[in-house]
């Protein structure tokens, strides 16, 4: 499995919006992984909490799926089972990574050194497409 690249977030997905869809028109896919506790639909929370391996509501253009889990998540397994095929996942909450913050139509990717690396969105896309662009 190719590894996505990883990126922290501090904004909601709506300052993402633009990257999202230049992403999708050059084929790249661009997840969101959100560290915070969920409260998933009531119907589903309830399946998993009695031994469902996994319940999932469809409709609408969208799938929601609940998994049990035992422990804390780990992170690999997050990126393999849910991510697989991005070249990008943006995740909400405490992780150390670079992080991404959205300017208008450019970006700024803060690096775990705390070096500024700005891009407008065709050079963040051509980044993604190399090994380790933001270390």
């Amino acid at each position: 499995m190719k590894t996505p690249h990883i990126l922290r977030v501090e904004q909601g997905p709506e300052g993402f919006a633009p990257l999202f869809a230049a992403a999708r028109s050059e084929g790249l896919k661009v997840g969101w992984l959100d560290l915070e506790a969920v409260e998933p639909p009531a119907q589903l929370e309830a399946a998993a909490s009695k031994g469902a391996l996994r319940a999932v509501a469809v409709g609408s253009g969208r799938a929601v799926s609940v998994k049990p889990i035992r422990g804390e998540p780990v992170f690999r397994d997050l990126l393999r089972e849910h991510f697989l095929g991005c070249a990008l996942v943006l995740v909400a909450g405490e992780l150390d990574v670079p992080r991404l913050e959205p300017h208008g139509s450019a970006w700024s990717v803060w690096t775990l050194d705390g070096h500024l690396r700005r891009f407008d969105t065709p050079e963040l896309l051509g980044a993604l497409r190399r090994r380790m662009p933001f270390s």
